[in-house]
């Protein structure tokens, strides 16, 4: 007992109070969409959020007593685990808002993908730390393997936006572990190309409006597997090319060639993976007026309801555009537009500032810390905190693509909830053991 009490004593308090502030603000919020114009109760949803509170906040203080090094052994277990159940989901699970992506008896169920994200971040944390005497190259090779087998599985739930969070985790990870920076350049380039090239024919149908004489090659077959050869004898003779009179532009020509070449096969498969109403969403941020009652709806009623909150906000329970139940999904994907409506400017703030806080301390622990595999964990759980902060926030304000990610801490939801408390457990552990070897 006295352990653990020193343990509590020397974790992150700062962040610890960030948490515990924002998931008191996600329980508000929550009440308050569940509240109709009329002030009658509507939904128990916020009973619920304050038990996964309560179970998650349990979880949080025990994992704080877990020495974080025994989960670098549990890694690969909990990884083949989840997998296993990811594989299990996907025939046998129920199907929520369109992605088979559930699993439970009744009304409780559990998001195995969810929990996916601390596997692979532990997992990936542990192949990192013991693969220092591999080349670059081979180490994002593996990393990549390592997690693109669940975001496969999570993608043909399909749950799109899920399996995009995985992307940012290991680009934290890859970073803080000193990749070549030439080499993450390379990856940003390939899932840049990757999303152009995907969102290209509806980008093509509705915002230019008329056919191009050439935009149709990447996406229609059989043109785009020619333009995939083509590349392919492009890089083939650049490599040559470099070899034989070790030009430099040879080599940035291949790297140009390549990154393009692997954007357009993925772009394929994710053609051949996600409905028209998924990528839609990718686009119609860039014009919610295309689909005004469909995807632009969304985008529409959230940027109504967070400009209409002004500086200071409405107050509490008084947001017309919330309880006349205009936003939609109010309470998941759209938590933010709540808390920007009765709350205003400087409720936006304070959240902002919370979410600011977690960061800023976590790369204040990865700095401290004298454990690799601690370092590469933490980085992790920054970078999944980071895209669903920017993300979530983003498309609540009309500048980020809706994606269907949760706002976390503050959306309604168990697997979210329980998975980010998780998380910071384990921040908060090693944070507690910072300064041990």
């Amino acid at each position: 007992m006295n352990r653990y009490r020193q343990l509590l004593s020397s974790m992150d308090l700062p962040t610890f109070g960030a948490v515990i502030a924002l998931t008191i603000i996600g329980i508000m919020s929550i009440f308050s969409s569940n509240v109709n114009a009329e002030g009658v109760i509507v939904s128990s949803d916020y009973v619920k959020q304050v038990m996964w509170a309560v179970v998650g906040l349990a979880m949080m203080l025990a994992l704080v007593a877990v020495d974080y090094r025994q989960l670098k052994d549990l890694s690969v277990f909990l990884y083949v685990f989840l997998i296993v159940v990811l594989v299990y989901t996907r025939f046998f699970g129920k199907v929520v808002n369109g992605a088979r992506s559930w699993i439970g008896i009744g009304d409780l169920g559990i998001q195995p993908s969810e929990f996916m994200k601390i596997a692979v971040i532990l997992f990936l944390a542990r192949y990192l730390e013991n693969s220092g005497h591999e080349d670059d190259v081979k180490r994002i090779a593996k990393s990549f393997a390592i997690v693109l087998l669940p975001v496969g599985l999570i993608l043909i739930s399909p749950d799109l936006g899920t399996s995009l969070v995985f992307f940012p985790i290991l680009f934290f990870m890859l970073v803080v572990a000193g990749i070549e920076r030439s080499l993450l350049v390379f990856l940003g380039l390939v899932v840049a190309a990757m999303i152009g090239l995907t969102i290209l024919p509806l980008w093509e149908k509705y915002i230019l409006a008329h056919p191009t004489r050439f935009v149709f090659l990447f996406y229609q077959e059989p043109w785009e597997y020619v333009v995939l050869g083509v590349l392919a004898l492009v890089f083939g003779l650049a490599l040559w090319g470099r070899i034989s009179f070790k030009k430099n532009y040879y080599f940035w020509i291949a790297y140009a060639v390549l990154a393009l070449g692997i954007g357009l096969g993925l772009s394929i498969v994710a053609h051949k993976v996600l409905k028209d109403y998924q990528v839609m969403r990718l686009i119609v941020f860039l014009d919610p007026a295309i689909d005004p009652r469909g995807s632009g709806w969304n985008i529409i009623q959230s940027t109504t309801a967070i400009g209409s909150g002004g500086f200071a906000g409405r107050g509490f329970l008084e947001g017309p555009q919330s309880h006349n139940n205009y936003i939609p999904q109010q309470s998941t994907d759209f938590i933010f537009s709540i808390i920007a409506e009765e709350w205003g400017f400087l409720g936006g703030v304070f959240v902002f500032g919370l979410f600011w806080l977690i960061l800023h301390r976590c790369t204040a622990i990865m700095e401290m810390v004298r454990d690799r595999f601690a370092t590469y964990v933490v980085a992790g759980i920054m970078g999944m905190v980071f895209f669903h902060f920017l993300i979530n926030s983003g498309m609540a304000m009309g500048i980020m693509p809706i994606t269907g990610i949760p706002l976390l801490f503050l959306s309604y939801g168990g697997s979210s909830l329980l998975t980010v408390m998780a998380a910071m457990g384990i921040v908060l552990g090693i944070s507690a053991r910072r300064y041990q070897s």
